[in-house]
């Protein structure tokens, strides 16, 4: 599913912002202001995949940078969903949906930049860690 902020009711956001909150914030153990007001944004799109029981699955979003790149974030999969490959079918809706003439941009948990990798992300720069965790950013350009 695809939806821009306003498009979204407040029980789909409420399951959205939960789901975000149980992998990044409680099982990761991160405490850190989840909510960082970018959802709202203009042009900010919302993209999730339900399980059986229609709920969120898995999740991510895609900004636009002020350069006008596309950024990718808030990449989740449920505990109990993983290992589907529910993450790769997002990331590949995403990218159709920000289009092949647009350069894209993301920060990939360590752990799993073979996941970006397979879609034609490459590193971009050094590892840094964000709160607690090593991240390294990484682009794909456009085509």
């Amino acid at each position: 599913m695809l939806a821009t902020f306003s498009d979204l009711d407040a029980p789909t956001l409420y399951r959205l912002l939960k789901l975000r909150c149980d992998v990044f914030v409680v099982e990761q153990q991160c405490a850190y202001p989840e909510l960082d007001g970018r959802d709202t944004e203009p042009g900010t799109v919302h993209l999730w995949l339900d399980d059986e029981h229609g709920e969120p699955a898995a999740y991510l979003r895609v900004l636009t940078e002020p350069d006008g790149s596309a950024r990718i974030g808030r990449v989740v999969t449920a505990k109990s969903a993983r290992g589907q490959g529910l993450a790769g079918r997002l990331l590949q809706a995403a990218l159709d949906h920000i289009g092949p003439g647009r350069g894209t941009v993301l920060d990939a948990q360590t752990d799993a930049m073979r996941i970006y990798e397979r879609v034609g992300f490459q590193p971009s720069g050094p590892a840094f860690v964000e709160d607690g965790i090593e991240h390294v950013p990484m682009r794909r350009p456009a085509s």
